[in-house]
């Protein structure tokens, strides 16, 4: 019986146990809900070490997702628009998110309607470097809008 085991690599507990220890590594449980349980004879610090190495190279590999902000009053300029949507595109162009938003001080929260026209003005100039990810909301006395960059092909 335990000749015809062996040759399928399935072990008692006991003889896994010193089989590992004859080799000077660990038996270590992989499916304990199998039936058999399911063990596997490996060196525990070393397959420990290589685990977090490769967590630390995905985490490396992962992108880091930047948004930058640019904030707009409800009747800003069109020479302070231009200059403003210029730095958009060029943040769009790196790779970061934009938040574009109006701020209402006081009581320009009455023009909340020019502020969402300018958002929505500077989605659509922006459309051949960015997508809008939110469209224009107004959350207190902020108007905000995302803007994600497009992927290149």
């Amino acid at each position: 019986m335990v000749g015809d085991n062996v040759e399928m690599g399935v072990y008692p507990i006991r003889e896994a146990l010193s089989f590992a220890a004859e080799q000077g590594l660990d038996l270590v449980e992989i499916s304990p809900n199998a039936d058999p349980p399911v063990c596997k004879i490996i060196d525990y610090k070393k397959y420990l070490y290589e685990q977090k190495k490769r967590e630390k190279a995905m985490k490396a590999k992962a992108t880091k997702v930047v948004v930058k902000e640019i904030r707009f009053g409800p009747q800003t300029d069109d020479h302070d628009y231009e200059f403003k949507k210029k730095h958009a595109e060029k943040f769009l162009k790196e790779g970061a998110k934009l938040k574009a938003y109006v701020f209402f001080k006081g009581r320009s929260i009455v023009y909340k309607d020019q502020g969402e026209i300018l958002l929505l003005r500077l989605a659509s100039e922006l459309e051949d470097f960015g997508k809008v990810e939110q469209m224009p909301k107004l959350e207190g006395k902020r108007m905000t809008m995302f803007l994600a960059p497009k992927t290149k092909k």
